[in-house]
């Protein structure tokens, strides 16, 4: 016969996993009195930890056998993001582990519908992903067009770069100058080859 487990898992101590529990149980998936403290799994740790780093659920993991059950409120307690969930979903279905979603209906996230879900589910989060990298670089792109620096600031003023490079071109060596300035000879190594890149010119050196 399968073990049906329920994972329930909490962000902060504040907050405690029973009506998680009582939702699973009153979706149909009772646990024996006698089996609960086994086959219940509560845990407090932030979502954005990945499922195989929260401590409670890494021990589910070694426990479940194949023919078990696991039943969880929300795709969440799979792991801190699509990929994660993902992850954990086709790990549980190598090892013969059917995963029940309630947010989702109950459906076996390993059966053909749970996955076809899984695969929307995925595709949208990919899709936000991208969607949030192209805003960030074309944030990026417009603040350089303008003139926004990014990084650390400079070691030395755009008065002491021109001066610096001055040295540079007179033949004064690099250790020199770094100590005229007060500063490391890579803040001077750095300048140069920004200069020789065409990165700072010699006049907004």
């Amino acid at each position: 016969m399968p073990r049906t487990f329920i994972y329930a898992r909490v962000s902060t101590v504040d907050q405690e996993p029973e009506n998680q529990i009582c939702e699973i149980e009153a979706a149909g998936f009772a646990i024996d009195q006698d089996k609960r403290k086994q086959r219940v799994v509560r845990e407090h740790i932030s979502g954005s930890v990945a499922a195989r780093e929260r401590p409670g659920f890494a021990k589910l993991l070694d426990r479940l056998e194949a023919g078990d059950v696991l039943v969880v409120t929300k795709l969440d307690r799979l792991g801190r993001n699509a990929m994660d969930v993902r992850a954990t979903v086709e790990y549980l279905t190598e090892i013969g582990v059917r995963v029940h979603c309630l947010a989702l209906g109950g459906v076996d996230l390993t059966s053909a519908a749970g996955k076809m879900t899984m695969g929307v589910l995925c595709a949208v989060a990919e899709l936000e992903r991208d969607l949030l990298i192209e805003r960030t670089q074309a944030g990026i792109a417009r603040a350089r067009g303008e003139g926004k620096a990014f990084g650390r600031p400079s070691a030395l003023t755009s008065e002491q770069q021109a001066e610096a490079h001055q040295k540079l071109t007179a033949g004064v060596s690099v250790s020199q100058i770094a100590r005229d300035y007060q500063t490391s000879r890579t803040t001077i190594l750095r300048l140069r080859e920004k200069v020789r890149a065409g990165h700072i010119s010699i006049d907004a050196a």
